[in-house]
Order: structure tokens, then sequence, then C-alpha cells
């Protein structure tokens, strides 16, 4: 098994807080964000693919002395995720975890994707639904609507920014891929590949609610991890 990280972007909500370093460096009791989820999965046998470009030197250096495989997205500034995962598509040969680079998740959240039989999900909140990111709208457990801007009696729960693919799904996951940015659609998130595929296949989810998790948008963010590490 494999795990991309996604790690490229500016995060320019938070850059000017954070004095213009990738926030996935933010340190977490003393441990780089980022290096504290990469040995979780070295140390669970999975190959971490790091997917970086601004300021990937302060991710070389929060990574360093570990095993991990790096891809450089030149064009970090003016695309998102779904770019800079296109530039690790040789990777996807096995069952695949990804994930953005900036989520922080304890170990049993990161269990729960690692062991779940579903050929592709993504793991959310469904006690979210007021405040937050990205919401998706479920029936049955499968994704019917997303988007940041979703109306509130549509929302079924938050995403978490975490997701599997195995490998009997990357044939259509790949085929979707390669016609996103074949049809230069850059601006989009990887997440894209999922939600344009969701009138022909099933996309399952994970619910985690009651569990500790963040992903780092804002400052508020962060503190929270910082309050939940020191509880």
């Amino acid at each position: 098994m494999k795990a991309i990280l996604l790690a490229a972007g500016r995060g320019t909500r938070i850059s000017r807080m954070i004095e213009e370093i990738p926030k996935s460096v933010l340190p977490v009791d003393g441990i780089p964000l980022i290096r504290r989820s990469v040995i979780m999965l070295l140390e669970r046998n999975i190959k971490p693919v790091i997917c970086v470009g601004y300021r990937e030197t302060k991710i070389y250096e929060a990574l360093d002395g570990l095993d991990v495989t790096y891809y450089y997205n030149p064009f970090y500034n003016v695309t998102n995720s779904i770019a800079s995962f296109w530039f690790a598509r040789k990777e996807l040969t096995e069952d695949t975890i990804i994930m953005n680079g900036d989520v922080f998740f304890d170990e049993n959240i990161l269990d729960l994707i690692i062991d779940t039989d579903k050929d592709c999900s993504l793991l959310v909140d469904t006690s979210r639904t007021l405040e937050g990111d990205f919401f998706l709208k479920l029936e049955n457990g499968y994704i019917r609507k997303f988007g940041k801007d979703l109306p509130i009696q549509e929302r079924s729960c938050e995403y978490v920014g975490i997701g599997k693919v195995k490998e009997k799904f990357l044939g259509d996951f790949k085929n979707k891929l390669e016609q996103l940015i074949g049809s230069q659609q850059h601006q989009l998130w990887w997440e894209n590949i999922l939600y344009s595929l969701i009138e022909e296949k099933n996309i399952e989810t994970i619910d985690i609610s009651g569990m500790f998790w963040s992903e780092i948008d804002y400052f508020d963010d962060y503190e929270r991890i910082i309050n939940h590490i020191n509880l």
C-alpha cells in the first residue's frame, strides 16, 4: 500500500500568520505535522509519496532521514492539487491512501482508512455541517452532492481531507485524472477526480464523527490541534 500526500500548495489563508512556511511543517508536539503523518505511515509499512511545490526545501528538511519519494509541481502557484497529483500519477499501481498534507489525525483514524474494504472512499465527519470548509450530501453513505457552498439543508457531513482508492478502482480513477488534466482543468482539487465519477460509480464514505481531526486552513485550526495535544 502507498500513501500520496499533497503538500505543494501555498496555503494563502494562513500564510501571513506563519511567516510563509508550508503549513504542513507547523510543529505539533515538537514534530512537523507532515513528519508525524509520514512516521505513522512508515510504521505500518506504507510507502509515503510526497507532492511538493511551495517552499519545498522546508518539507525536505521536515522529512530529513525518512524513506519517502518526492514529486515536484513547478506550477504550484497557478494550479491546485490535481496538478500536483498528476506529477505523481505513475505511483498509482496498488491500494493508495491519498491525503492533504495539512491534516492532523490520530492513529485510530489512519487505521480505519487502512483497514477499509471499500473500493473507493473518503473520510467524513457527520457531526460537522454548520461550520467547515467543504461539505458533502450523502445518500446511504454514498456521495451525491459536494461543495464549499452547499446549502445547509443539503449538508450531511464535512469532508476530512483523506481518502483511499483500492487497486481494482484505479483504472477508472486514472482515466478520469488524465481526462481532467487533458481538458486543462488544472484548477481542480484531486478530490474532483472522484466527484466527477459519482454519476457512474458509488463513491463511499467512512464516518469518523467523535474522533479528533483538523485540516489547517486558518490559524484557529492549528490552535485546535495544539489544544488537543495539550489535553
